[in-house]
């Protein structure tokens, strides 16, 4: 009679163990690599981003001359402004487009389909003595110059203006954005909370 019980209970653990390993054995095979498009910074990550003492504009020259905005944000529920060289068209193919301040790159990556090659930017800055963040995002641009994880000092160049892969006139689409995630986005938006207009912002923290 006790083999009998034993062997129930024998029976009874490994069927248990064996069902435990079979729900969770996929979930601790899983790798733990997350892709930089899903991943949130640290707390400890965010502390080391350099802190910018001022911002620049990313084409022309660092006061934006040499460069015009050609759909600005809100505009049709733009999400950010569109910036291009004076000879408008494809005149600025190639053209060289700068890091508007000290931070780090977060993502540097196709965007799919309408986006070409993105690059983001994680920046960190003073306002009445407060550590603030703010993020630029950098969309259809032809060569990528930097990788995710690189710190960048303002002035740097980090892409050269493209065309979402002929998509476009050639163009710099850049976006601000309040938020600390590396999220591609949709580019176009009537809830514009989060975002902010990159002009403005710039003009304010020259």
């Amino acid at each position: 009679m006790k083999k009998w019980i034993v062997l129930s209970v024998a029976t009874f653990a490994l069927s248990f163990l064996a069902t435990i390993a079979w729900k969770l054995g996929p979930e601790l095979a899983r790798s733990k690599y997350i892709d930089p498009a899903f991943r949130i910074p640290s707390p400890l990550e965010l502390a080391s981003i350099p802190t910018a003492t001022h911002f620049d504009f990313p084409l022309g020259n660092e006061n934006g001359a040499m460069a015009y905005n050609a759909q600005h944000f809100t505009q049709n529920k733009h999400l950010g402004d569109d910036l291009n060289g004076i000879g408008g068209e494809n005149s600025d193919l190639g053209d060289p487009i700068y890091a508007i301040a000290d931070g780090r790159v977060l993502l540097a990556r196709d965007g799919g389909p309408g986006w070409g090659n993105v690059i983001v930017l994680l920046h960190a800055y003073l306002e009445n003595g407060e550590r603030k963040y703010v993020e630029s995002y950098y969309g259809h641009v032809q060569e990528m110059l930097v990788h995710s994880g690189e710190t960048v000092k303002r002035g740097q160049q980090v892409a050269t203006v493209g065309t979402a892969n002929g998509r476009y006139f050639a163009h710099l689409h850049l976006e601000m954005r309040e938020f600390i995630t590396p999220f591609i986005g949709p580019g176009y938006r009537e809830d514009t909370r989060g975002w902010l207009d990159p002009t403005k912002f710039i003009e304010q923290h020259r």
